[in-house]
């Protein structure tokens, strides 16, 4: 088995734009205002397909139900679903405030738990985050705050950087401000409770459906004023988490290459820079490309001009 790129499924969202065009090199759906990129899916109503090679075709769903051990490793079951999903978001406005529920109220609510982390590939240069709590905001001050639309002055905004990175666990409150292009990485969910949508319309020109009742059950009232992770040459890891592992490598030419050898577990591997080549098969690694690297393969990291790629494991 091969290094294996699916097609994206493209999602239409009230604060994205066509930024994937210019920043990535994608081709969009005409007259669409597109916020998320769905590079890796499986779920019943979505299903990532390979978009070439040997499987050229099939879905996600069908390579686990077809070899499950050759993906994922000895032990592994193809009737699950694939643990991670893989976006893009192109924030051209100012996002949802939301929370996913952590795993122990997620039942209760009907939901699913989701641990995500948020990547900065580009990002403008007044760019920022809302993560967490100001100090000190108590669960009933932000209620009021709620009532009284004043929810900024509770919240935790901050500025960020290309190449800044933020682990996002389920509970912790976020919102991502205007103008990022983010590379998210998260557990298999699609469970969001919208807190507060800043007086914004849909689409459909009507208010957005809020769930403060379910996020004030959800939300950790204890996060206060977390920050993104401080960015290191060289490889670092940038989450390590139960649901799974990031690592960052920067590549040089010249340089050793990176060797992710077969019979250690699945990765995906994230081209966040640059242009990257696979010795062993030759494969040339899109900027902006995603990669599943199946448990039996092994990958072979080099590159002719500085760049850097992502690895996620242990998931």
């Amino acid at each position: 088995m091969e290094l294996m790129s699916f097609t994206p499924l493209y999602m239409e969202r009230v604060w994205g734009g066509r930024g994937l065009e210019l920043k990535l090199g994608r081709k969009l759906p005409e007259g669409k205002v597109i916020g998320e990129s769905w590079e890796l899916v499986d779920r019943e109503g979505e299903q990532s397909i390979v978009a070439e090679g040997t499987h050229k075709g099939k879905t996600i769903r069908e390579l686990l139900e077809g070899g499950a051990a050759d993906i994922l490793g000895p032990g592994r079951e193809g009737s699950r679903p694939f643990p991670i999903l893989i976006k893009w978001l192109d924030c051209q406005d100012r996002l949802s405030l939301q929370v996913h529920p952590p795993a122990a109220i997620a039942p209760i609510l009907g939901g699913e738990p989701k641990t995500e982390n948020w990547y900065i590939a580009e990002c403008d240069e007044d760019a920022s985050l809302i993560v967490g709590l100001k100090q000190g905001v108590t669960r009933e001050q932000f209620t009021q705050a709620l009532k009284d639309n004043e929810v900024a002055t509770c919240v935790h905004r901050f500025p960020v950087n290309p190449g800044d990175s933020i682990l996002v666990e389920s509970g912790r409150m976020h919102a991502i401000d205007a103008g990022n292009l983010i590379l998210e990485i998260q557990q298999n969910s699609d469970t969001t409770y919208r807190v507060y949508d800043w007086g914004r319309v849909g689409l459909n020109g009507a208010p957005r459906q809020l769930h403060i009742e379910q996020s004030l059950q959800s939300i950790d009232f204890d996060d206060y004023e977390p920050g993104p992770l401080k960015i290191l040459p060289g490889a670092q890891t940038l989450a390590d988490c139960r649901e799974f592992r990031i690592q960052k490598f920067e590549l040089k030419p010249g340089d050793d290459a990176l060797e992710l050898p077969a019979g250690e577990g699945a990765r995906l591997i994230h081209a966040v820079e640059g242009r990257v080549i696979d010795r062993l098969s030759g494969t040339k690694l899109a900027n902006g490309g995603n990669y599943l690297q199946p448990y039996v393969t092994g990958a072979s990291l080099s590159a002719n001009e500085p760049a850097t790629v992502l690895v996620t494991d242990q998931f």
